[in-house]
């Protein structure tokens, strides 16, 4: 899926949902996905950290 996705409307800050690392801005290099419905955003870091997890879709509860 090669899709932009746009910050959620009225929302200044996006919090990693791994670490809580807070981005300004939108955060063009991060990861986004959604689980269960809610959108999930993850910092670089974070994603490097898991991308075969990421890749292989296991819900975040499994890494």
């Amino acid at each position: 899926m090669d899709q932009q996705t746009p910050q959620p409307a009225g929302a200044e800050n996006v919090v990693c949902s791994r670490c809580g690392t807070v981005a300004e801005g939108a955060p063009l290099t991060w990861t986004c996905s959604v689980e269960n419905g809610a959108r999930r955003y993850l910092c670089d870091s974070c994603a490097r950290e898991n991308i075969r997890a990421i890749e292989g879709r296991l819900d975040s509860n499994w890494w």
